[in-house]
C-alpha cells in the first residue's frame, strides 16, 4: 500500500532583513548579495522560536487536510534550534494541536536535514501500519555570529508534513540516503553560534552528499531527470541548488518554484520541505517531483514524489508560501539584533 503526504503547512515569519544592510554594518562587499544569491532573509519575531514556528506550520497542515489530531501516532520535530536542551519541542506541539490520544513523539537533530529524517521515520511507521497518520516537522531559528559568512543568510521559518497511507495529496513513491562523517559544520553544547569547515562547505560535504543520494534514487526509480515536473534541492544559498540542479541534469525552470532562499534566506531544517511546500501549491495532479535535504555532519535524503488529484481539494485551505513571503515587514540591524538576541548581557 503506498504512503506519502496526506497534507502539508508551512510558516515563514513576516520579518526580514536585507543583505545589504548587514553588508553595511560589517562594511562588506556591497555586492554579497548578488554573489550568494539571497536578497533578505526571515528573522523570527522577539517571542517566536523553533516551538512556536512549528506549532504554526502543524496548525496549517492539520488544517489544509482537514486532519483529525487523535489519528497522529507519532510527532517528530527536526531542528537545530530546539530551545531546550533537555524538553522536547514535539510533546509541546503535539499539545498545542490538541493530539490528545496516544502517541510517540521525539526531536530530531542532524543539521538541516533533521526535518526529512522525520518523513521517512513517520514512513517506515505508517508503512508497516503501527501508526495511522505521522507528523514530520522542519523548523529552525537558525544562528550566525555577528559578522560571520553564516548570518548572510541564517534565517527562520517551518514546514510540517501529515504522512498517511490514504486520502494522499502526493505520493511517496521512494526515498534514498547518503551518510558519511563529514565535519562540515557544527555546533558544541553550550555554545551560542556555529562553527563551519570553510572549504570542507561545498564539494566534500554538499554536493558530495546532494549528487550521491540523487543519483541513488534516479536509479532506484529507473528515471532521469527530465522525468520530473520540479526538483527541489537543499538551499543554504541561491547558487548551490543552481548548480547541483545542472550537475545532476535538472534545468533552472525545474527548480525556480522552490527556490525560496533568495526572499527568506536559508531556514535551515525547514529550506528543502518549505520548498516543496511552494512547489505542492502549484502542482498539479501527476506531476512528479525530486527533492533531495543535505544536512551537514553530512547526509542526504532524496525523495521521489507523485502528486495525486486531492492537491486540488486541499490546496486553498491554508497560506501559501508565498501569501508568507508576501507579508513583509523590515528591520535595520540594531532592531534585527534584538530580536534574534545577538546584544547579551
Amino acid at each position: 500500500m503506498p504512503a506519502g503526504i496526506v497534507s502539508y503547512g508551512a510558516y515563514i515569519p513576516k520579518y526580514r532583513i536585507r543583505v545589504d544592510e548587514i553588508a553595511r554594518v560589517w562594511g562588506d562587499d556591497d555586492d554579497i548579495a548578488r554573489n550568494l544569491n539571497v536578497y533578505e532573509k526571515s528573522v523570527p519575531d522577539s517571542d517566536e522560536d523553533a516551538v512556536t514556528m512549528a506549532v504554526e506550520s502543524a496548525r496549517n497542515a492539520i488544517s489544509r487536510g482537514e486532519v483529525d489530531p487523535c489519528r497522529i501516532g507519532a510527532i517528530y520535530s527536526g531542528s537545530e534550534s530546539h530551545p531546550y536542551a533537555v524538553k522536547p519541542t514535539s510533546t509541546i506541539v503535539g499539545e498545542a494541536i490538541g493530539c490528545s490520544c496516544s502517541y510517540t513523539a521525539a526531536d530530531f537533530e542532524f543539521a538541516c536535514k533533521a526535518g526529512t529524517a522525520a518523513i521517512q521515520a513517520c514512513l517506515g511507521l505508517v508503512g508497516s501500519k503501527l501508526i495511522d497518520l505521522g507528523l514530520a516537522i522542519g523548523t529552525d531559528v537558525s544562528q550566525g555570529a555577528p559578522g560571520d559568512a553564516l548570518e548572510y543568510t541564517a534565517a527562520a521559518g517551518s514546514a510540517a508534513y501529515v504522512i498517511g497511507r490514504e486520502d494522499l495529496a502526493a505520493e511517496i513513491e521512494g526515498t534514498v540516503s547518503f551518510t558519511t562523517d563529514t565535519p562540515d559544520f557544527w555546533r558544541r553544547e553550550g555554545m551560542p553560534y556555529p562553527e563551519h569547515g570553510g572549504r570542507f562547505t561545498g564539494e566534500p560535504a554538499y554536493f558530495k552528499h546532494v549528487t550521491s543520494a540523487a543519483r541513488g534514487l534516479l536509479e532506484k526509480m529507473g528515471a532521469r531527470p527530465e522525468d520530473y515536473d520540479y526538483a527541489v534541492f537543499h538551499q543554504p544559498n541561491g547558487k548551490f541548488p543552481i548548480r547541483v540542479a545542472r550537475k545532476l541534469g535538472f534545468s533552472k525552470d525545474q527548480i525556480a518554484p522552490g527556490l525560496m532562499v533568495p526572499m527568506i534566506g536559508n531556514t535551515y531544517s525547514g529550506a528543502a520541505l518549505i520548498g516543496l511546500a511552494a512547489t505542492l501549491d502549484q502542482a498539479r495532479p501527476d506531476d512528479r517531483i525530486f527533492v533531495t535535504s543535505f544536512g551537514s555532519g553530512a547526509g542526504s535524503d532524496a525523495f521521489s514524489i507523485r502528486v495525486t488529484d486531492r492537491i486540488d481539494e486541499i490546496r486553498d485551505k491554508a497560506p501559501s508560501v508565498r501569501d508568507y513571503i508576501g507579508k513583509a515587514e523590515y528591520l535595520d540591524y540594531a532592531k534585527y539584533a534584538k530580536h534574534k538576541g545577538k546584544l547579551r548581557l
